[in-house]
């Protein structure tokens, strides 16, 4: 970014002062906060992701599509509560000012703002690396929402979409692979990730459990499991399969991305049996979901998630996201 751009309240009023459509903004952003109106009825429902350049984005990404990332994977949030979105905030840390970047940034986020019904009403800017973090506001019938602690053995697990994607869009962007339409497709999945917030919606009041992809399959799964206080098979011949995917990678690749990639922001949702048949009914028109296992009892020491091939156990190495762990990035 170069130097000699707008200061931070230029940055503000000409990038991010929207006017917004939405009646319960009572007071929006240019003042020391926003002032909205939850529903009556109706619970707050609040989630903050944070994206920091080089662990969640690659240096160099285009800031459209970061500005809409970023704002993505926090309507994944609200997605897997099966709750409405409402309103966000943004903080952003940027190394220096510059329009051309703020102008990509905030197109991107507006583009998504505006398809998701959503109002940008404060933040931040503040000048450092490349940080942005989003606060995801909204709300969902009293009692009504979606968490990871409703599973119970017998359960089905479902997944929406075909986990992978990201991740194989990942690597398509770090190893360069010449451009095709499995790669551009690929691409596209990891830096715009697709908020499935309409589905959370529809499935609301039949599924037990929910939550989003965003640090692997297997890894997240776990941790439905562990809120629930229960454990998970997945036969892996059920994953479904991507198309792309498959036509850049080894098969063995494509099956570690699917479980251990993460960045999809698909939803992980469980069904109590005697459910599935509405279940299906209210996915009509809505993205795709596959059966890839059953909620099991917890049968003591062992992996929290087995994995069975053909019906029988297998080993796999596929560990999630950590930022923690040792050469952790993008």
């Amino acid at each position: 970014m170069s130097a000699g751009g707008p200061d931070e309240f230029e940055i503000i009023a000409k990038y991010f002062s929207w006017p917004s459509a939405r009646s319960d903004v009572v007071l929006g952003i240019g003042d020391d906060a926003a002032l909205l109106t939850v529903p009556a009825g109706r619970q707050l429902v609040a989630a903050m992701d944070t994206l920091v350049e080089g662990i969640h984005f690659p240096a160099g990404t285009a800031a459209r599509d970061i500005g809409y990332r970023a704002l993505a994977v926090n309507l994944s949030d609200i997605a897997a509560m099966g709750a409405d979105p409402a309103w966000t905030l943004l903080s952003l840390s940027l190394p220096r000012s510059d329009d051309s970047w703020l102008e990509g940034f905030a197109a991107g986020f507006h583009e998504l703002a505006v398809q998701s019904g959503v109002a940008l009403v404060g933040g931040d800017t503040v000048r450092g690396p490349l940080v942005i973090s989003v606060q995801i506001l909204g709300h969902v019938a009293t009692d009504g929402a979606l968490t990871r602690s409703g599973a119970r053995p017998g359960d089905a697990i479902y997944v929406s979409g075909i986990p992978g994607e990201a991740a194989a869009g990942l690597a398509v962007i770090q190893q360069r692979l010449a451009g095709s339409p499995a790669t551009r497709f690929l691409r596209q999945r990891f830096l715009r990730p697709e908020p499935r917030v309409a589905l959370g919606q529809s499935v609301r009041m039949v599924a037990s459990a929910a939550m989003d992809v965003s640090d692997g399959l297997l890894a997240d799964l776990g941790k439905l499991c562990a809120a629930s206080g229960c454990s998970a098979r997945i036969d892996l011949e059920r994953l479904p399969a991507s198309a792309a995917m498959r036509s850049l990678f080894a098969a063995s690749a494509c099956e570690r991305f699917a479980l251990a990639g993460g960045d999809d922001y698909e939803l992980l949702l469980t069904v109590a049996p005697g459910r599935e048949s509405e279940f299906h009914r209210r996915l009509a028109g809505e993205t795709a979901c596959t059966r890839i296992g059953e909620v099991v009892a917890v049968a003591g020491a062992g992996d929290t998630v087995q994995c069975c091939r053909e019906g029988r156990p297998v080993s796999v190495e596929a560990a999630g996201f950590d930022h923690f762990a040792p050469g952790t990035s993008a």
